[in-house]
């Protein structure tokens, strides 16, 4: 599961990057400490409600969509839920396998 740090961390450094700002422009626009927006793309930090609304306002965003699970992410959940089923069906064909050859091998000896 994706912690809300995580979610936030990850929207922030993607809707920095798509803006192309530098931790230290977006610092610079938030009002805040270049190292403070690593620590919070870092997930070493989170910040207060009062920073959330700074941040977004200095991407242009609404305070919510830093929380938004995008599409992308959301693929990303389920194409990580298809290769899950995909190593446990495998795993069970090979268990079967086995199992077929011990019952062949138990009517031979």
């Amino acid at each position: 599961m994706t912690s809300i740090r995580k979610l936030f961390a990850t929207n922030l450094k993607s809707f920095r990057s798509e803006l192309g700002f530098t931790q230290s422009r977006l610092a610079e626009l938030a009002d805040t400490a270049t190292h403070y927006i690593a620590m919070i793309e870092g997930c070493k930090s989170f910040p207060s409600p009062e920073m959330i609304e700074k941040l977004a306002a200095a991407l242009g965003k609404d305070s919510t969509d830093l929380f938004a699970i995008t599409p992308v992410q959301q693929n990303w959940k389920e194409a990580v839920l298809v290769d899950i089923e995909n190593l446990i069906a495998n795993r069970l064909n090979k268990i079967r396998k086995n199992q077929n050859t011990t019952d062949i091998t138990d009517t031979f000896s």
